[in-house]
């Protein structure tokens, strides 16, 4: 392949609310006496807060952002000043703050040049009864920033029902919240400006309420979206395509259950493919995996050899 096969592995993979501190990283030349299988860096995560897009190392201590910014060639020369996605276990113990994220035109006129945040919600595990917050009800301006005066939280927040399986299309200008008890995996624009609508009145270690952002979160709400009343996912083979914009595209991989072949080849012409294992184990690109691997597949990964029992999720350009 010509081009160098970067492999991290942390020791181990672990289960989402657990971790592990430990990590080997070795990087090996492909060519003669290399292994014959398409470019893929690994990892499991150490904690339930990774993050594919910051936390890959090079055996030299190196960050993914370095990776990108001196060896552009490894993800097909894809254009852009920083790794575009972001994948990320999120293992909600409380309610997490009501929020909401600008587009890509606010977002750089308003924050120093920023990406908007569009981002995605399959959900891995949930309590009974758990809901999440994805959309609002209110009309207008008006009538939202009323509501939030009023504390008529419960009229205004849409809130529905989940259990593992579900996934959500969070746009910009979506208020939204991930509720305790809740563990999903989320892929997103490589960004961060959020705007915070609620916290319930939680405070900082100093004391102070956590700061919010309402003037922003008006001007960015998209008052026009119909509130979602459903996550379920209809399923369709083998590959189900979660979503497809024009930031990214998410799919469900299944092998070797429900009538899903054990053995499966996926094609991968992308300038890389983050992969995540959320159930079950067994083998990709010859190298073993089990629920908690994450993996970088670079752009010299033509196909996802994939054999065993277990679902994959794929995140790419």
């Amino acid at each position: 392949m010509g081009l160098l096969e970067s492999f991290i592995s942390w020791q181990g993979a672990v289960p989402w609310n657990q971790s592990s501190s430990s990590y080997r990283c070795s990087k090996r030349r492909s060519g003669a006496g290399a292994s014959s299988k398409p470019s893929l860096a690994t990892r499991s995560p150490p904690g339930p807060w990774a993050s594919a897009g910051q936390s890959l190392l090079t055996r030299r201590g190196r960050t993914l952002s370095w990776l990108w910014d001196e060896h552009r060639e490894l993800f097909g020369n894809c254009e852009g000043d920083r790794f575009p996605l972001l994948v990320k276990i999120i293992d909600a113990k409380d309610d997490l703050s009501i929020q909401v994220h600008p587009d890509n035109d606010y977002a750089a006129e308003h924050e120093d040049g920023s990406l908007g945040k569009k981002e995605c919600w399959y959900v891995l595990s949930a309590e009974p009864g758990q809901t999440i917050v994805v959309g609002q009800r209110a009309h207008s301006r008006e009538e939202f920033a009323q509501m939030v005066e009023e504390g008529r939280w419960s009229e205004l927040l849409n809130e529905i029902p989940i259990k593992a399986g579900d996934f959500f299309q969070i746009d910009p200008g979506t208020v939204h919240a991930i509720k305790g008890g809740t563990v999903i995996l989320e892929s997103q624009q490589s960004s961060d400006v959020t705007y915070r609508v609620y916290d319930y009145d939680r405070k900082q270690d100093d004391g102070m309420l956590r700061p919010l952002h309402m003037q922003q979160a008006l001007d960015v709400i998209d008052f026009d979206c119909a509130p979602l009343t459903s996550g379920e996912v209809e399923l369709s083979g083998p590959v189900t395509t979660l979503e497809q914009n024009e930031c990214y595209t998410v799919d469900l991989v299944r092998v070797g259950e429900d009538g899903c072949p054990a053995e499966l080849a996926v094609e991968t012409p992308h300038p890389f493919t983050c992969i995540s294992v959320i159930e079950g184990e067994g083998v990709v690109n010859g190298r073993e995996v089990k629920k908690g691997t994450h993996l970088l597949a670079l752009s010299a990964c033509d196909a996802l050899e994939l054999s065993g029992t277990m679902q994959v999720v794929l995140s790419y350009l």
